[in-house]
């Protein structure tokens, strides 16, 4: 199958990848948009993995207040470069994960950050250690906007377009009237 202009247009809005990468998936995938997109996105996985180990020192602090004002949160999320930090995909994703924590009321960033009597304690209680996590850890929890996905995917993928290492560092969520 011959790939045309106007599917590499499609796919490349639709995913933001490059034109080269767009025009590879759909030859390999024979013209199948979803099966090219699919390729594109384990792709761009691959190389968010190769970047994780990358220092990340600039990035954007931001906040989410929620109807009323009674449930806020702070988040800070670094990336490599201030020129990522200003963009507005970067500022997007930021936004999105401090309504993440307002949503969802997540302890801590991943998993790992979970002390170990804690964790058990809480698969006892949850039923399963995946659950509890899921419960606890921003990274594990199923994204609120597509909860088909996790934030930790979420994530990834914006590591792919972007280009860049992006870490979520710390946030806090408030609570009007709630004990910590």
């Amino acid at each position: 199958m011959t790939v045309t202009v106007q599917m590499v247009k499609e796919l490349r809005e639709r995913t933001g990848a490059g034109v080269m990468d767009v025009k590879r998936a759909l030859e390999a995938a024979e013209g199948d948009m979803e099966r090219a997109a699919a390729l594109l996105r384990e792709q761009g996985l691959a190389r968010a993995e190769r970047k994780a180990g990358r220092a990340t020192s600039q990035g954007l602090v931001d906040s989410y207040i929620h109807g009323g004002g009674r449930i806020g949160a702070l988040i800070e999320v670094n990336c490599e470069t201030d020129f990522v930090a200003r963009t507005q995909e970067f500022r997007d994703l930021v936004h999105d994960l401090a309504m993440q924590v307002a949503a969802t009321a997540p302890r801590y960033v991943s998993a790992e950050d979970i002390p170990e009597e804690e964790l058990a304690a809480g698969a006892r209680q949850a039923g399963s250690r995946e659950k509890y996590v899921e419960q606890v850890a921003l990274l594990a929890q199923p994204f609120i906007k597509d909860p088909s996905r996790t934030v930790e995917e979420i994530i990834k993928e914006a590591i792919a377009r972007l280009g860049e290492n992006i870490r979520v560092r710390r946030f806090a969520r408030f609570e009007l009237g709630a004990d910590e």
